[in-house]
């Protein structure tokens, strides 16, 4: 399903706003996802439709493969992109006047390894599972020097089997997904964690636009004017779950139990 509607406060079509948001057509939850009834879902859209409700325009949400993106945008077949980042697409975006919002959300990309694996260090990583078309940051080199072999998987459900199955000696991924993903659809719980010891990277997602700034502008008032709300979208859908620890993903009970675990392990542990 192309298009996908807001139901919103009918005084956006009544003053004339209204704007097409191009988002990806990919299962990332709890960031975002498209359902079986095509509908877009997730941490993304609450954000975007309180925005949309606040401001009084009309929002609907259009659904496309994510190498098809930035081009839709720039070409003005989208008003807005969600996720975005001025580091993405920059052979497509060359000499196009683009805007970019204050960070929405933050994330972490790294490797997730076996509990047994975590810490023992970047050379024992030889095969590294990754879906086709992410960029493995951090470790492009070693691929490049034959130190590491990617395992490519088709999606994310591939690449989690993969190194459940040890074809791999870790996954690289958005590390709240890739967990969220063995929490509540593969349900493996802890089957595989974070690596703080490996290289990860840090970034945000932001909204954007190529011919509306001063909608992000307004975006960026509205991140500060309701800052409480997006806090608790946040909390609510643990987009940035212990995002600065190695519980990483993880749900506060499994954390608490963790950390017991490691007391009676240790008992020099406070």
């Amino acid at each position: 399903m192309g298009w996908l509607l807001a139901s919103l406060l009918p005084l956006g079509a009544a003053h004339g706003e209204s704007y097409v948001v191009g988002v990806e057509r990919l299962s990332f939850q709890p960031h975002y996802w498209v359902d079986e009834q095509g509908e877009y879902r997730g941490f993304a859209r609450e954000v975007l439709d309180l925005f949309a409700q606040a401001e009084h325009i009309e929002l609907s949400y259009r659904a496309l493969p994510v190498t098809e993106l930035a081009g839709r945008l720039v070409k003005g077949e989208v008003d807005l992109k969600y996720p975005d980042s001025p580091e993405w697409a920059d052979d497509v975006k060359a000499g196009k006047p683009m805007a970019y919002s204050a960070p929405v959300v933050g994330y972490v990309d790294g490797v997730l390894v076996d509990p047994k694996r975590v810490g023992q260090g970047i050379e024992t990583l030889r095969r590294l599972a990754l879906v086709q078309g992410w960029t493995p940051r951090g470790y492009q080199s070693r691929i490049d020097e034959g130190k590491v072999q990617p395992v490519q998987g088709s999606d994310l459900r591939q690449m989690i089997r993969q190194a459940l199955k040890k074809q791999a000696d870790g996954a690289y991924f958005n590390v709240v997904v890739a967990t969220y993903y063995l929490d509540n659809i593969r349900a493996r719980p802890g089957a595989l964690v974070f690596d703080p010891s490996l290289p990860h990277t840090r970034g945000t997602f932001h909204l954007s636009s190529s011919r509306h700034p001063e909608l992000v502008q307004r975006f960026d008032r509205f991140l500060v004017s309701h800052k409480a709300e997006v806090d608790a979208l946040k909390a609510h859908h643990r987009v940035e779950a212990n995002l600065d620890t190695e519980y990483m993903g993880l749900e506060q009970w499994k954390v608490d139990y963790l950390e017991r675990q490691k007391r009676k392990d240790d008992p020099a542990r406070p």
